[in-house]
């Protein structure tokens, strides 16, 4: 809220600029736009049929077209209405118009300057690059002119497009064209002529792109249908070369083949080893004796069951061979039943041998022995039936890679041509059909649009006024410049004793400043402040003891009024009858002393301790200094400083001294050392940098001998403020 009020008060400070700039603004525009002619509207209207589904034919474009697309379609012809070649053919027109009959607008000077052949010449020339539709060629003297000449008139492109505003409406089908001049007709002449001269444009390019696609793909469908066709003799040929019918069913047999085979394998080796082992035990039942007489009976009878497992086991070959056919199976079956007949006979023979106990365990082991002989030869022709099978498939492996090379490649051209074909279907079926561009409305000259030269001058006005407020805000907030009590306290949590004006006074009189003050309101103004200055410093000096009290008045830098207000601090304490001495503590610049003529001096009241005869003039006593780059403990030692000190705090109710600023550094803070309090004079519209803090954190840490700020050369003006406390600020 604080701040806000500073910023009102900065406004009322510039009232009159506020005043000014906006009422000159508005004069200025108002001169400038008096004169400005009537503006006549025009707008035309070309539906595009890009979204219209009133226009989509059911042939042509079924799919719904992405927003993506569509937004991608209107800017590209918005793009074209607004080229310069489109632009130009708008210019030819209206300046063969303006050549050939009653003008749209009065000639222009330079058009004044044609003769009659020069106007020939020009028409004859705009003609003709109308109907080429080309561009004037800058580089020609001649056609250089021309351009001039449309410039002149105002037909040249960047004129035209100063006035019109080219743009798709919303989300819908239309592109609107709005143009506005001083001349109805011109204006509905320009945005009609654009519209025809575009759709004509578009038309001609849709359809020669149209036959452009048509025999693109179109010869390009004859290439992939040769390719394609050569592949597949290709594969044809191959087959034929190689005698291959089927190679998926072939190499399919193969491998059922195969392991059929394998199958039986496993089994005819299971049976090997069951019967092997059969006939070891059965073997094991015998003696070598009965072996011996059963070889020898049954000799004859052997080698007749022995041809006939030899027939059996052909057989059993060619039943393999041929894939197991059921005209072997029968033979077999004979052969095992004449097998079975030549064992009945011989176990007839043996029933009369001793052995007969055995007969049972001696025919099953010849029945074993024939099968055991038929499985393994068995065994052996499906193993020479496997390898077969297995270099039949290998044989097939070369031919599957290259037949699935062919195959790959008339699977990817059928692909390309099938895409190609629908592509060629679809371009050829939309090449049928005519362009949906048209001119959905057609301008017709209209009345004038309501003046706007009020509603310039008022903006013009509002404008200027809030450029003003907002570069006075600027200024605002970048001025952190220290104005005002408040302000000092904020940045530097010390509390403020008072403040001065800004007085015209540049010079120090101690014997006649006081009385000056009476003089004009600025004075008495001054004495106030002054007042309620030395009212606040007294207060914090009663704080520490009733003897005379030693206030140290410094600043951070020299120049900012601590000499002018130490004297009227002085004074200030004579009108209350204080004892006051001044002190100039100041050797560098002992201003108080040159302004005094006094003949007590810092230094020989130091050495001696003698003040002189005290003699007041006008209630004040001042001790000077001779000056000199020295420092208070160069021109004496701390004890005795502390004698002297003390001798004058018996003498006097108020000493105050004038120490040299704190950028004079260890000057000003050996007099801190030997004061009561100190105070500091700050003068206004200054900012704060590293250094000045460095100071100001100084004062603030010296345990409670600081008392405050005196705020000098303030140049508000206001009634007299109460003492600023750091701690209600902090509030």
């Amino acid at each position: 809220m604080e701040e806000l009020k500073k910023f009102i008060d900065l406004l009322l400070r510039y009232k009159i600029v506020l005043i000014t700039v906006p009422l000159i603004t508005v004069m200025v525009t108002f001169y400038i736009v008096r004169n400005l002619p009537d503006v006549y509207p025009a707008q035309a209207q070309i539906a595009t049929g890009i979204v219209d589904e009133t226009q989509q034919m059911a042939l042509s474009e079924a799919s719904v077209l992405q927003e993506s697309r569509i937004n991608q379609k209107f800017v590209n012809m918005v793009q074209v209405m607004n080229s310069k070649s489109m632009i130009d053919l708008v210019s030819y027109k209206l300046i063969i118009h303006d050549l050939s009959g009653k003008p749209f607008r009065e000639p222009s000077e330079l058009l004044k300057t044609l003769n009659l052949e020069a106007k020939k010449h020009a028409l004859s020339v705009f003609k003709e690059k109308y109907s080429k539709k080309e561009g004037l060629n800058l580089r020609n003297d001649d056609e250089n002119g021309l351009h001039r000449i449309l410039g002149s008139m105002g037909y040249d492109y960047m004129s035209l497009m100063n006035d019109m505003l080219i743009y798709r409406a919303g989300t819908t089908d239309f592109i609107f064209i709005d143009y506005q001049s001083e001349n109805s007709e011109l204006s509905a002449f320009v945005v009609n002529t654009l519209s025809n001269e575009f759709t004509d444009y578009y038309t001609v390019l849709v359809k020669e792109n149209q036959r452009s696609s048509v025999n693109f793909l179109k010869n390009l469908l004859k290439i992939k249908s040769d390719t394609l066709q050569a592949r597949i003799s290709g594969l044809r040929e191959y087959k034929i070369e190689n005698r291959i019918l089927n190679l998926n069913e072939q190499s399919s047999q193969i491998y059922t083949q195969t392991a059929d085979y394998e199958l039986r394998m496993q089994q005819a080796e299971k049976d090997i080893v069951a019967i092997k082992g059969t006939i070891a035990n059965i073997d094991k039942r015998f003696d070598p004796a009965d072996r011996r007489y059963m070889e020898s009976t049954f000799t004859d009878i052997n080698q007749k069951i022995i041809g006939s497992k030899a027939q059996m086991n052909a057989l059993q070959d060619k039943y393999i061979q041929s894939d197991f056919d059921e005209r072997y199976k029968n033979s077999i079956d004979s052969l095992q039943r004449i097998v079975s007949a030549q064992i009945n006979t011989m176990s007839d023979k043996y029933t009369d041998n001793p052995l007969s106990s055995k007969t049972a365990l001696i025919q099953k082991k010849l029945d074993l022995q024939i099968e055991l002989d038929r499985t393994v030869y068995g065994l052996n022709s499906l193993k020479n039936q496997l390898a077969v099978m297995s270099k039949k498939f290998e044989q097939l492996v070369p031919h599957e890679a290259v037949i699935q090379s062919y195959e790959r490649d008339i699977q990817t051209g059928s692909e390309e041509y099938q895409d190609l074909l629908a592509q060629y279907n679809k371009v050829t079926m939309e090449a049928e059909f005519p362009v949906k561009l048209r001119q959905a409305q057609v301008a017709m000259p209209g009345l004038p649009l309501p003046s706007k030269k009020m509603l310039l001058v008022i903006i013009s006005g509002i404008l200027s006024g809030v450029f003003c407020v907002i570069i006075l805000f600027v200024m605002f907030f970048l001025d952190n410049r220290i104005r005002r009590p408040a302000d000092l306290v904020m940045l530097t949590k010390a509390p403020v004793l008072g403040y001065l004006n800004l007085v015209g006074k540049s010079t120090l009189d101690l014997k006649g400043i006081w009385k000056n003050l009476h003089g004009t309101a600025e004075m008495r103004e001054f004495k106030k402040q002054l007042r309620s200055t030395r009212f606040e410093v007294n207060r914090e000096l009663a704080r520490t003891s009733d003897r005379g009290q030693v206030l140290s008045i410094t600043s951070i830098s020299e120049g900012e009024g601590k000499t002018l207000i130490s004297a009227c601090m002085a004074y200030t304490y004579v009108m209350v009858n204080k004892k006051v001495l001044l002190v100039d503590g100041n050797f560098d610049n002992p201003s108080i002393t040159k302004n005094s003529n006094t003949k007590l001096f810092l230094e020989d009241f130091l050495h001696s301790g003698d003040l002189g005869g005290i003699n007041f003039n006008s209630g004040i006593m001042v001790m000077g200094n001779r000056g000199g780059d020295k420092s208070l403990l160069e021109v004496s030692d701390e004890e005795t400083i502390m004698e002297r000190l003390e001798q004058l705090r018996s003498h006097f109710d108020v000493i105050l001294v004038e120490t040299p600023p704190l950028d004079a550094l260890n000057k000003a803070k050996e007099w801190i050392i030997f004061t009561d309090k100190t105070v500091s004079v700050f003068e206004a519209d200054q900012t704060l940098n590293e250094i000045k803090n460095q100071h100001i954190n100084y004062l603030t840490t010296l345990n409670g001998q600081f008392i405050g700020w005196i705020l000098n050369k303030v140049k508000q003006q206001g009634k007299p403020e109460e003492r600023i406390d750091h701690a209600n600020v902090l509030e």
